[in-house]
């Protein structure tokens, strides 16, 4: 398994999911000190290395195939934030948070996919965000690069599914993490690095057959604290049982926020 942005929050967190399951992973990070902190934890490799490098990709897909003997998973989880107003916004900033939110994952999996064809198995998991199900004040740049993840994860699904080649999009709401530089968000209302992991092995771990095309994850807001989410597209159906149901009014609430 091969994990984009897996030396801090989500991505850590798959990581520790993906290796207590018993995967072997190769995770990314630009940090030196939250790599190494990671695959201390996990065991799994960590590599120092920028999505939105195109040399940088190829060097982990090679060592990937190195360590592993091949990529049967592939996570793009990293990503980064910025918020500015139409008007006022720096588009040069935008141009570089779409070269890691949106062209790093394309150039990545543009690499792992043809190692994955060959075998004719194999699942990507873009990790997207309910800021790419609706509009929000300020949300132009990042939303934009989760809208624009959701519409590749559809083509690749297009594209791959003759191959065996499961794609699944996931679009977590608000997480806990250290996001955008805010530290300390202990908010018993906001879903956890974990929960989104879990969903994600839960996804890697249906029988072939079943693939969750997209995933929206919300923080249920009743008192049974259940966790909700939602299917949307061709599904447009709520997933009952240990997933909960959520109101209308809480989906309105939690799609104004930027993950």
């Amino acid at each position: 398994m091969l994990i984009t942005g897996g030396s801090q929050g989500i991505g850590a967190a798959i990581v520790q999911h993906a290796r207590k399951s018993g995967h072997d992973v190769v995770f990314t990070g630009r940090n030196d000190a939250h790599i190494q902190e990671t695959a201390a934890k996990t065991g799994a490799h960590g590599i120092k290395a920028d999505v939105s490098s195109d040399a940088d990709n190829q060097r982990v897909v090679d060592e990937a195939l190195k360590k592993m003997g091949g990529i049967d998973v592939l996570i793009n989880n990293a990503a980064f934030g910025y918020n500015a107003e139409i008007g006022s916004l720096d588009v040069n900033a935008m141009r570089t948070l779409f070269a890691t939110n949106v062209f790093g994952a394309v150039d990545l999996t543009n690499r792992v996919v043809p190692h994955m064809t060959s075998k004719a198995d194999g699942d990507i998991v873009n990790i997207a965000s309910t800021s790419g199900m609706k509009g929000a004040k300020g949300a132009t740049v990042y939303a934009g690069s989760k809208w624009a993840m959701r519409g590749i994860t559809q083509c690749w699904q297009a594209d791959l599914r003759p191959h065996g080649i499961r794609v699944i999009c996931i679009c977590p709401s608000e997480v806990q993490t250290n996001w955008m530089g805010k530290t300390g968000r202990n908010n018993p209302n906001k879903l956890y690095a974990e929960d989104i992991a879990a969903t994600i092995m839960a996804g890697l771990e249906m029988p072939r057959r079943v693939l969750w095309t997209e995933l929206a994850v919300f923080r249920e807001q009743s008192v049974e604290g259940r966790l909700g989410a939602w299917v949307p597209g061709c599904l447009g159906a709520w997933v009952p049982g240990c997933l909960g149901a959520l109101g209308a009014g809480s989906i309105e609430r939690e799609q104004r926020v930027i993950r």
